[in-house]
């Protein structure tokens, strides 16, 4: 989706910019935390999201059927019964993530989640064991994908191929993933990447990657933490194997929020796919019977092991009614905007490269709403002086600082405010 827009660098602009916004009445269904009695510019839904004032009311729902029905809220109550919680959301999520409703479920969390698809979708022979990865994944993937390797004998060192991006730059070229992909041919077991790259926001072609990993002979799975929510995603057509994502960044489900998993159809339907059983992914008709034998629900139902936290999917369930309001077209639409002019008003401050360096791809089909800003002279002090006048951004070492206008609740006149401040900065440091 290329589009060309006309911005000015004025508060004027800006303000003209969110009275045209459609999406500009979603900011008040947000709580925003203060600053000195105001809104705080938050530009970390990348890292934690911000709460939907309906998340109280649907989690106390569930205190008060707990309160009243006690153990009979799995079967009785008269809305959301607890036994079939984790169907409530796959309407929504397979259409955020492109996909069928028997390719989705919520569970879990996100690291447990890659740990069981590996089980499934990691099964190295001597000969055929390699996975593919950016070298600087979220350390969290990388500690799975080194203990699944090494739990199945092989030495992280030789198995696990790290993606580079070329001499002086900072992302990756999708030729040069593909390439990879084709070098290492028959030794090559899965491709795991991130969907969006935490650090640099670098949204990789997904489809392409996983065509190359089919045409090797190996899987192709990614983690969506940093994609769910924030970009146009369709794993179904796309053929991915699998994928994990997270709740609490894009998708605004609280803290630790529960996660959730794609299993493309052609896996979800195989009875006979290694996989690490527990009682929720068994048969629903004969759970309660308590009988010998895992006979897995069909779909990605099948990956379950225990029943849910019904508190946590309650809070999801409250932002993905959002999701369902807006619609990720119309999010990606305003997303693709208020990154565009985040973009535009940072290159107007002439800091030189020295100074300020944006290193996510400036190709809008290439990134989410996240810039990834290098501060390549006291950056950390930078960091200070934006925090301290209402910024919440978030600083990675060693010198970058992450910022994400989130389309459902930030604002034109948020980027505004946080590029003069910047602006600012930057000067206190010359």
């Amino acid at each position: 989706m290329t589009m060309t827009y006309s911005f000015e660098n004025t508060a004027g602009f800006a303000d003209a910019a969110d009275k045209a916004d459609p999406l500009a009445q979603y900011r008040s269904r947000f709580l925003i935390p203060q600053h000195e009695g105001k809104d705080c510019i938050y530009f970390t839904g990348n890292s934690l999201g911000l709460q939907p004032r309906s998340a109280k009311g649907y989690i106390e729902e569930e205190l008060k059927k707990w309160h009243e029905l006690g153990v009979d809220g799995h079967f009785h109550a008269a809305r959301r019964p607890w036994y079939h919680y984790h169907k409530y959301s796959k309407e929504s999520l397979a259409r955020i993530v492109g996909a069928a409703q028997s390719e989705v479920v919520a569970m879990n969390n996100l690291t447990s989640n890659l740990h069981l698809m590996m089980v499934s979708f990691y099964r190295p022979s001597a000969t055929r064991f390699k996975i593919i990865v950016e070298a600087n994944a979220f350390p969290s993937d990388r500690f799975a994908l080194a203990s699944q390797v090494k739990f199945h004998g092989h030495d992280p060192e030789s198995a696990i191929v790290t993606l580079k991006p070329r001499e002086g730059e900072y992302t990756l070229r999708t030729e040069d993933i593909i390439s990879t992909i084709e070098a290492q041919g028959e030794e090559l077991a899965l491709v795991m990447m991130g969907g969006v790259q935490y650090y640099t926001g670098q949204f990789f072609n997904l489809k392409a990657i996983t065509e190359a990993a089919h045409c090797a002979g190996a899987f192709a799975g990614f983690d969506l933490a940093h994609a769910v929510g924030n970009v146009p995603l369709q794993l179904h057509d796309d053929g991915v194997d699998f994928a994990v994502w997270c709740s609490y960044k894009y998708l605004n489900s609280g803290p630790g929020g529960v996660s959730g998993i794609f299993v493309h159809e052609k896996h979800g339907q195989d009875d006979d796919i290694p996989r690490f059983a527990g009682w929720w992914g068994h048969d629903e008709q004969e759970r309660f019977q308590m009988k010998a034998g895992f006979r897995p629900m069909p779909g990605a139902d099948g990956w379950q092991v225990s029943n849910g936290n019904v508190l946590s999917a309650a809070a999801h369930l409250a932002a993905l009614e959002l999701f369902d309001e807006v619609g990720m077209t119309e999010l990606r639409k305003k997303s693709l905007q208020l990154t565009a002019y985040l973009e535009y008003l940072l290159r107007s401050i002439g800091a030189p490269a020295s100074d300020l360096e944006i290193i996510t791809p400036s190709s809008p089909e290439e990134r989410g709403c996240q810039l990834s800003l290098f501060v390549n002279r006291d950056g950390q002090r930078i960091f200070e002086n934006i925090s301290k006048a209402g910024v919440v951004a978030d600083w990675r070492e060693p010198n970058a600082i992450r910022v994400a206008p989130v389309p459902l609740y930030n604002s034109f006149k948020d980027v505004y405010i946080f590029v003069k401040i910047i602006k600012d900065s930057l000067s206190l440091q010359s």
